[in-house]
């Protein structure tokens, strides 16, 4: 009990600060691992990168769900969904953390087109909401991100994304207290069909640069896992995965070297026709 007040005043902290958007999983970059590969990516890849929706093979819809350290009142779900059209490819995703009387979501729409064989482009709108029991009430933002691929040979893929470079304000705050930019850069090495490796560097207003190590290994199509490292909370994740035809199930945990472990799961579902253009690889 103690220490689920102590994370609950730590929630009502930064809703006071109103510098904290919404509580990201602490394994947040297992979900879109696959943003820049261009054999393993999915309908998460978007949480990272928009323009990695238009490398999606087909469309999906997939939901996660994390018991972060274990405690109760601070799971957080997610739910991803992509819709490949002729125009470009569509997304839609939301998170959800905390409970009745403390919570955090965010609302995402997004989109992810080709503009050459070698570059990719995606923009996505994004609406946060913030709610505590009491004096506080809730309150919500609106901003936008910018994201970009670049396909620089067969098995390299490099992109970045920038997160509200306009830093949108709060609805009932003042102008100095708005959502934070983030900047991120990204790239992807397709080692094989079966070994893919990347990392990512992210650096957030008034926080330290992070760096994401992180790998995906095919044992058979039916049969993975996935690890990485986060350095700036030295936050370790991993995960193991089934594949099926039009499905795939994984287990994942994380590692927090103060708070402890998170368990949580990731169930994908994959539908419509592979695009004719796509290269023969495991489907994610």
């Amino acid at each position: 009990m103690r220490f689920l007040g102590l994370l609950t005043a730590f929630l009502g902290f930064h809703y006071c600060l109103v510098a904290q958007v919404t509580v990201q999983p602490v394994s947040a970059r297992y979900l879109p691992l696959g943003t820049y590969s261009g054999k393993f990516n999915d309908v998460f890849g978007a949480k990272a990168n928009a323009a990695s929706l238009s490398t999606l093979k087909r469309g999906g819809i997939g939901v996660y769900g994390e018991k972060r350290f274990g405690v109760e009142n601070l799971n957080i779900y997610a739910l991803s969904a992509a819709l490949p059209t002729t125009s470009g490819t569509f997304g839609i995703s939301g998170n959800y953390s905390g409970f009745s009387q403390s919570n955090q979501s965010q609302l995402t729409l997004s989109y992810g087109r080709k503009i050459t064989q070698g570059v990719d482009v995606g923009a996505s709108f994004h609406y946060h909401n913030i709610s505590q029991a009491g004096i506080y009430g809730s309150n919500s933002a609106i901003t936008g991100s910018l994201s970009m691929l670049l396909h620089l040979s067969e098995k390299i893929t490099a992109g970045f994304n920038i997160y509200n470079p306009f830093r949108a304000s709060w609805s009932k705050v003042t102008e100095d207290e708005r959502l934070p930019a983030r900047y991120t850069f990204g790239i992807g090495y397709d080692a094989s069909d079966k070994f893919y490796l990347t990392t990512e560097l992210e650096k957030e207003e008034s926080q330290p640069l992070n760096v994401n190590f992180a790998m995906h290994y095919q044992f058979i199509p039916q049969l993975f896992v996935r690890g990485g490292v986060a350095t700036q909370t030295s936050s370790y994740f991993a995960g193991l995965g089934i594949q099926f035809s039009d499905f795939r199930f994984d287990i994942t945990s994380s590692f927090h070297p103060q708070l402890g472990i998170s368990p949580g799961a990731v169930l994908i579902y994959n539908f419509g026709k592979i695009k004719e253009d796509s290269k023969a690889a495991p489907e994610q």
